[in-house]
C-alpha cells in the first residue's frame, strides 16, 4: 500500500527539515503537510520542494476537528507524524491555556480522527491476534520532548522509562499529549510510536530559542542573556539528524514503543554561549572575546529545570541510529546558514518575533 502521510506542522523547524527529507527521498509516497502558518510556521522553509509532486501543503489548525474529518477522507491519509505544537517555555508561562488547547486538544483531535478512519483495520479481533501491528498499515507518530521527565541531577539520563514530571506549562501539556497517544493505544489499539528529543539546533530555527537569537543579537552587538547562573544544561540534537531519526523511527521502529533521541552531548547555557560568542568572532572577523563582551546575566524564569541528558541507547542499538555531526561542527553549519540567509532572520526577527513579545511582556508589566 502506497504512503499517504499526514506531517502535521510540517512548516515549522523540525517539521520542515522532515518534511524535506521525507519528500525527496519516497517518490512513491503522498504527503500533506498540515501547518495553521502561525509566527514560527514559515513556507519560506520549504521553497525548494514546494512543486514536487508527491508534497502537498494544506493551511489547517489541529484544533478544526471536522477540518481534520475532510482531510483524511479526501486523501485517504495512512500515516501521521504529528509534531504540531506550541514549544516554547516563556511563551507558556504567559499564556499556558493556548498550549492546553493546541497540544492536547489538538493531538487528541487528530487521534479521535485517525481512530475513526481507520477503525476497520483497528477491529478487537485483529487487535487480539497482532495482524494489526504486524501489517502495519497504519501509524500514529507522536513527536515530543525530554522535558516531559522534568529535572535531572547531576548525574544520570533520560531512559524511556523515565516517570514523566513535568514542571512547566509546556512540557505539562506535553505529557498530557503524550499519555494521551499512549492510551489510545490501550483503548482503542491504535497503533503509535512516541519519540522523545532533547533541544534541537540548525538551520532555519525560530529566533526565539537560544541559538538563533544569540546569533541574531552578536551580528547586531546586542546584549545575550543568560538566565540565573548559566549553569543550566542541555543536550543538544542537530536538527538535521532528528530527522533522520524520525525517518527511521518511522520505518522501522517497533509499534507501541518510545524511542528517546538525543545529541549524546551536554553543555550548560554558559558554555554553549561562550563557543558561541568564540564561532561568531572568527565567522565576522572580530577580535576574539569581543561578542563574549555581549553576555548579560538576568533573572532566571519561573520552573526552570537544571539539567536535561537523553539517554539515546535504544535507538542506537535497536535501529542503529547514530548522531552524524558533533556539536562544534553542527553549529558552525547553524551559523553559516544564519550568515548566509540574513534577510530570513531580519524578516522573523522585525516581524512577528518582535511584536510578539514586546506585545506580551508589556502587558504582563501592567497587571
Amino acid at each position: 500500500m502506497k504512503k499517504k502521510i499526514l506531517i502535521t506542522g510540517g512548516a515549522g523547524f523540525i517539521g520542515s527539515h522532515l518534511v524535506r527529507l521525507m519528500v525527496t527521498k519516497y517518490p512513491d509516497y503522498q504527503f500533506f503537510n498540515l501547518d495553521a502558518l502561525t509566527y514560527a510556521g514559515n513556507l519560506e522553509n520549504l521553497k525548494d520542494i514546494e512543486k514536487f509532486p508527491n508534497y502537498h501543503f494544506v493551511k489547517a489548525n489541529i484544533l478544526d476537528a471536522a477540518l481534520l474529518k475532510v482531510l483524511f477522507h479526501k486523501y485517504s491519509i495512512t500515516d501521521v507524524i504529528h509534531l504540531a505544537a506550541e514549544s516554547h517555555v516563556d511563551r507558556s508561562i504567559i499564556s499556558p491555556l493556548d498550549f492546553v488547547y493546541t497540544n492536547v486538544i489538538g493531538t487528541v483531535n487528530l487521534l479521535n480522527t485517525a481512530k475513526d478512519f481507520w477503525k476497520g483495520d483497528l477491529s478487537y479481533e485483529n487487535a487480539q491476534d497482532g495482524t494489526w501491528d504486524k501489517r502495519r498499515d497504519h501509524l500514529f507518530y507522536h513527536v515530543s520532548t525530554d522535558e516531559v521527565y522534568g529535572s535531572l541531577g547531576k548525574n544520570g539520563l533520560f531512559k524511556e522509562t523515565t516517570p514523566y514530571d513535568p514542571n512547566s506549562p509546556y512540557s505539562a501539556s506535553k505529557a498530557s499529549s503524550d499519555h494521551f497517544v499512549r492510551a489510545y493505544r490501550e483503548t482503542y489499539h491504535l497503533p503509535i510510536i512516541v519519540s522523545n528529543c532533547s533541544n534541537n539546533y540548525g538551520p532555519n530555527h525560530f529566533p526565539e530559542k537560544l541559538i538563533p537569537l544569540f546569533i541574531d543579537n552578536i551580528i547586531n552587538e546586542k546584549e545575550l542573556p543568560v538566565y540565573g547562573d548559566g549553569l543550566y544544561t542541555r543536550d543538544w540534537l542537530y536538527v538535521i539528524d532528528h530527522a533522520r531519526a524520525i525517518d527511521l523511527i518511522f520505518h522501522e521502529g517497533k509499534i507501541g514503543d518510545t524511542y528517546n533521541i538525543g545529541g549524546f552531548n551536554e553543555w550548560t547555557n554558559i558554555d554553549l554561549v561562550k563557543l558561541l560568542c568564540l564561532q561568531m568572532d572568527k565567522k565576522l572577523g572580530r577580535a576574539k572575546g569581543e561578542s563574549e563582551g555581549l553576555i548579560k546575566y538576568v533573572k532566571d524564569r519561573p520552573g526552570h529545570d537544571r539539567r536535561y541528558a537523553i539517554d539515546a541507547t535504544k535507538l542506537e542499538k535497536e535501529l542503529g541510529w547514530t548522531p552524524s555531526v558533533t556539536f562544534e561542527q553542527g553549529l558552525e553549519a547553524t551559523i553559516d546558514w544564519f550568515l548566509k540567509n540574513k534577510s530570513w532572520l531580519d524578516n522573523i526577527s522585525n516581524n512577528s518575533y518582535q511584536s510578539y513579545f514586546e506585545r506580551n511582556f508589556r502587558n504582563v508589566g501592567e497587571i
